[in-house]
């Protein structure tokens, strides 16, 4: 089975007219109008053969397809059924019927995926997305944790394998994580792994003592609070909005923090004549044309994980039906537990929490 991108280029190309074509990109203009401002309708020609194939395949394997926030506007527009960040695709995984899901994101999204609907099949594009994260915490971790401090819930973040969602207490999310530390019992709260997430809702909860594990975003930790202040030097009147896996000090030095579901929810109400997100590139690629008033500005960082997915290795993963996602059933019980404690206390009103 060819594994390099030319061999599976070659494959495809077998089956499907993947040339550049400005007749496709005509015939998908409307999908094109959600993403107009990031991709010239030139450059569509080249995307437009791609997303043809893949929705008409979709609909014959009876699959739907989960993108994250960070996926390319290509497929975040051009494909996906359903788009949103790390809770709210956790959430849609556990409604949608059909019997084959893909997962445009990393593989921790796509195991949640598995440990939430064991019965269907979850497809990766690419088994290498993985995640920093993700790869800095074990359940060994977890259990040195719990040995320091004893009786202290663990809380770990969704961006974790399916063996650390299964040894942690419970989930969380960056949208809801001060929601969920908040609601655990007793005076100390584990988190896990992303140290700085749990120094951001440190501040949030202060009623906890919170300790954590010493992992960090790639993507994230890059931000520093001194580049915030440059740019403000430079463009004054600039809104910053910054994602909570962000050092402390440069959520501090933001005028906003909050998830990926959170930052869109703040453009759309405060609508800023301009706007720099500090995270993840595709960010603000993705919701450029639904605020067409808003002129959003550099600098950002690109995860290479999440760009590890393309239109063409989606179109490979459906037209083979690879490479499916396996969890230990051992593992699935007590993960999914994780996973949908939070899922039912994200859902409480927030005063009740």
């Amino acid at each position: 089975m060819p594994t390099s991108t030319p061999d599976i280029r070659a494959e495809l190309a077998k089956v499907y007219d993947l040339e550049p074509s400005l007749s496709a990109a005509e015939a998908t203009r409307d999908i094109h109008a959600r993403m107009s401002r990031v991709i010239p309708f030139a450059d569509w020609a080249r995307h437009a053969p791609y997303v043809i194939a893949i929705n008409r395949l979709k609909a014959k394997r009876g699959a739907v397809i989960l993108a994250h926030n960070y996926m390319t506007p290509d497929i975040y527009h051009g494909i996906a059924d359903v788009v949103g960040d790390s809770l709210q695709l956790a959430i849609e995984a556990t409604k949608v019927e059909a019997g084959v899901i893909v997962q445009c994101g990393v593989h921790f999204m796509a195991e949640t995926s598995k440990v939430l609907s064991p019965s269907k099949t979850v497809l990766m594009p690419d088994m290498g997305a993985g995640c920093s994260l993700a790869d800095a915490i074990t359940p060994a971790g977890i259990a040195e944790m719990r040995a320091m401090y004893p009786g202290a819930p663990v809380v770990s973040y969704v961006n974790t394998t399916a063996a650390v969602k299964a040894a942690s207490d419970i989930c969380c999310t960056s949208a809801n994580a001060a929601q969920i530390v908040r609601a655990m019992p007793g005076d100390t709260v584990i988190m896990t792994p992303d140290k700085y997430l749990a120094q951001n809702v440190a501040k949030q909860v202060p009623e906890k003592r919170i300790v954590w594990w010493d992992g960090a975003c790639i993507v994230h930790e890059r931000f520093t609070a001194q580049d915030l202040r440059e740019f403000r030097e430079f463009q004054p009147d600039t809104t910053i909005i910054a994602h909570p896996e962000c050092p402390p000090d440069v959520v501090t030095e933001a005028d906003f923090s909050g998830s990926t579901a959170g930052i869109i929810d703040f453009v759309t109400q405060n609508q800023p004549s301009k706007a720099l997100l500090v995270t993840e590139c595709s960010m603000a690629s993705n919701i450029a044309d639904a605020h067409p008033q808003v002129e959003f500005v550099g600098p950002c960082n690109m995860c290479p994980y999440m760009k590890m997915i393309t239109l063409e290795k989606v179109l490979w993963s459906l037209h083979t039906m690879t490479t499916p996602v396996e969890v230990d059933p051992e593992l699935i019980a007590p993960a999914r537990a994780a996973v949908e404690r939070m899922i039912e206390i994200s859902r409480r009103p927030r005063a009740a929490a």
